[in-house]
């Protein structure tokens, strides 16, 4: 058997155990493990899970670190978004939620803290931009490549919905 040293290349079986583990890994990350696979309205059990995951896994952490923390989700989104794309043939494919949970924190980024009713507004909000893709949301789908337009959309759909529950935040009890 050649290998590297000989031809430069990696030999077959390793290379496609390689791209079945690269492939598992982004699609797990793509549909936030089971998550995506769940029966009907995915993109509505990403939005809960991102929105009931928020008051321990990003709300409790300062906004710059909330920042970083998003900006490892757009690009690791992309990366499993594109892959998962390439694995299941299909572009942006419905299990594919993890622009959900980009969308769904991006859209709570800018607030110290939400009350329970808070985070229910934040998840309608984003729910009504993500489904309705007024423009430029729709436009966002297109203009950027593979897994980040995939990402992008949901990031200004959160950026509407965030700015929409900064003027209702003094209604919501």
């Amino acid at each position: 058997m050649q290998y590297e040293a000989d031809t430069g290349k990696v030999p077959a079986p390793i290379s496609s155990l390689r791209n079945t583990m690269i492939n598992k890994t982004a699609l797990y990350i793509a549909t936030l493990g089971p998550v995506g696979n769940l029966p009907k309205m995915p993109g509505t059990w990403g939005s809960l899970v991102s929105a009931a995951a928020a008051p321990w896994l990003f709300l409790p952490f300062s906004l710059p670190l909330r920042m970083a923390l998003l900006g490892l989700v757009l690009i690791l989104g992309a990366w499993a978004a594109t892959e998962a794309e390439k694995a299941l043939g299909k572009k942006d494919p419905g299990c594919v939620i993890i622009d959900e949970l980009f969308g769904q924190w991006l859209t709570m980024l800018p607030f110290a803290a939400l009350s329970p009713a808070h985070i229910a507004a934040a998840f309608i909000l984003f729910r009504v931009f993500d489904i309705a893709k007024p423009w430029p949301i729709k436009r966002a789908e297109t203009l950027f490549p593979k897994g980040f337009g995939v990402m992008i959309d949901d990031g200004i759909a959160g950026v509407f919905a965030g700015a929409i529950l900064y003027f209702l935040l003094p209604f919501i009890p």
